[in-house]
């Protein structure tokens, strides 16, 4: 299944024989919450999945959104509707960002049909599509059907603090997914110290998509990471602030032909609210 889906096929693919489960992954750090997003509006018959405690394990040593255990995301999953024969939609507030942490850990976990609402929720009631309101679900009632989706952990890559350093000195390429100003460690919002892993190159997730919050065509983001050193046959690795949006980058590689399914980007899970927390890791700061 391609990791990103439009909305004329994710609305013909709901009147189908196999009606896939939708997740609506709308977070962002600074609010407002997602799950009043939800309330106040959804594409029918989707599940709110929470980014802090269904896609994540409790924040800790591992960072603020470490890996679930394996256990605790099939339960969550399940309880979503997830299901081993049925592909599942993921969409956010916009640009994908947040719905590609679902899509990465679906992935991870071994299911093998999952992908992104390209525009997300914007690009669906912008075309005047319906939509549910409630916390339950809204007219379509009540919980989603328990899902039967076994978790199978470890199908994706994923570096630790150790090998996201040895990527920036062994000839691949390191690249992290938050705003400028974080990179250059001119603010810092919420971990305890400001900048970036050392040798990592700035490529913020917002970068991935054009002014209309639809993902850049595939030459085009091709075009983008090629500007930043990737190469086709160099490993690349993605970090962020604490491992969401750096999954957009890994799904972004994808799109633009320069990963695949098969052998796809790796993910510092801990991402930078891990690598500060140890006081002998080497912090740089400034644009470059």
């Amino acid at each position: 299944m391609h990791p990103l889906i439009g909305t004329a096929e994710l609305a013909s693919m709901l009147e189908g024989p196999r009606p896939p489960t939708l997740l609506d992954v709308r977070w962002a750090l600074a609010g407002p919450s997602g799950e009043r997003l939800y309330a106040a509006g959804h594409l029918p018959g989707a599940a709110f999945a929470d980014i802090d405690t269904d896609l994540a394990g409790p924040p800790g040593a591992g960072g603020r959104h470490p890996l679930p255990a394996p256990a605790d995301l099939q339960a969550a999953l399940r309880r979503l509707g997830v299901r081993s024969d049925r592909p599942v939609v993921a969409y956010d507030a916009g640009n994908g960002s947040t719905a590609a942490r679902a899509w990465w850990l679906l992935r991870w976990a071994g299911h093998a049909e999952v992908a992104v609402l390209d525009g997300g929720y914007a690009a669906w009631t912008a075309e005047g599509r319906d939509i549910e309101t409630g916390p339950d679900g809204g007219v379509s009632g009540g919980e989603p059907a328990e899902g039967d989706f076994v978790v199978r952990p470890g199908q994706m890559l994923v570096l630790t603090a150790e090998t996201a350093a040895a990527l920036t000195t062994d000839g691949g390429v390191l690249l992290d997914a938050r705003a400028p100003e974080r990179f250059a460690g001119e603010v810092e919002p919420i971990d305890p110290a400001a900048g970036h892993v050392p040798g990592a190159r700035n490529a913020p997730a917002a970068g991935n998509v054009g002014a209309d919050g639809r993902w850049l065509a595939p030459a085009a983001l091709a075009e983008r990471f090629a500007a930043l050193g990737v190469r086709p046959d160099a490993q690349v690795g993605a970090y962020c602030g604490s491992g969401v949006t750096a999954c957009s980058l890994v799904l972004a590689l994808e799109v633009a032909g320069l990963t695949s399914a098969e052998q796809p980007a790796a993910l510092y899970a801990g991402s930078w609210s891990h690598w500060c927390t140890d006081p002998t890791r080497p912090i740089a700061t400034g644009p470059d």
